[in-house]
């Protein structure tokens, strides 16, 4: 006698067909990212959608939902990994057993290198760095790429290398112009390389000022 199989709904063979796309997509969060850093890279921000990127990635509209509640959750995301990868090339390239002036190179090279190979996620970085409801922890990978420079010029104040003062205000003097520099190139008004191959004189003029010595 022929034995009748029951197949289970379950058996991947003998699914239901569908046209519906499927809701998970393994690490999910982070294709999404990855896709939007993509898209913002080619196209901007403007063009990020979230139901386009579930197109893409081939899951349903709903899927991303799970992980970011609206476009802005998305963007908000995309600067916190902006940031954080930041401060990671940035205490990464700061060595304290360097003499001042090269130190002070490598880190400017660090973040000047990081804004020449990502002018769109830093333009949506800066853009969420100074909206005034910045979430918490983005504020705090925010204050994370200040340290390595701050780490810098106080270890310079104790050695008596320069002026002493509050180190927050040298900072942001530093910091601003290393980020203008930064915004010239993603501008066009200033070629990468120019950028990159001016980061020792403009070290040198940061520490020594533009008086004739």
């Amino acid at each position: 006698m022929l034995s009748m199989t029951t197949w289970s709904y379950d058996d991947p063979m003998h699914q239901p067909e569908s046209n519906s796309r499927p809701y998970h997509h393994g690490d999910l969060r982070a294709a999404l990212l990855s896709a939007a850093e993509h898209t913002l890279r080619a196209k901007g921000a403007p063009a990020l959608s979230l139901r386009e990127l579930a197109r893409d990635l081939g899951v349903s509209h709903a899927a991303p939902g799970r992980h970011f509640k609206d476009k802005q959750a998305l963007l908000d995301a995309l600067a916190l990994t902006g940031f954080q990868r930041m401060a990671a090339a940035l205490n990464t390239a700061d060595d304290p057993a360097l003499p001042l002036e090269p130190r002070l190179a490598a880190l400017a090279r660090a973040y000047l290198g990081f804004t020449v190979d990502n002018p769109a996620l830093l333009e949506l970085m800066y853009a969420r760095k100074h909206d005034p409801d910045i979430p918490e922890q983005l504020a705090t990978a925010v204050a994370r790429t200040k340290e390595p420079l701050f780490r810098i010029i106080t270890d310079a104040q104790q050695r008596g290398e320069i002026v002493p003062g509050d180190p927050e205000h040298i900072v942001l003097l530093a910091g601003a112009s290393l980020h203008g520099v930064a915004s010239f190139t993603a501008t066009g008004h200033l070629p990468p390389e120019s950028a990159l191959t001016g980061v020792d004189e403009l070290v040198h003029h940061l520490l020594h000022g533009l008086r004739p010595r």
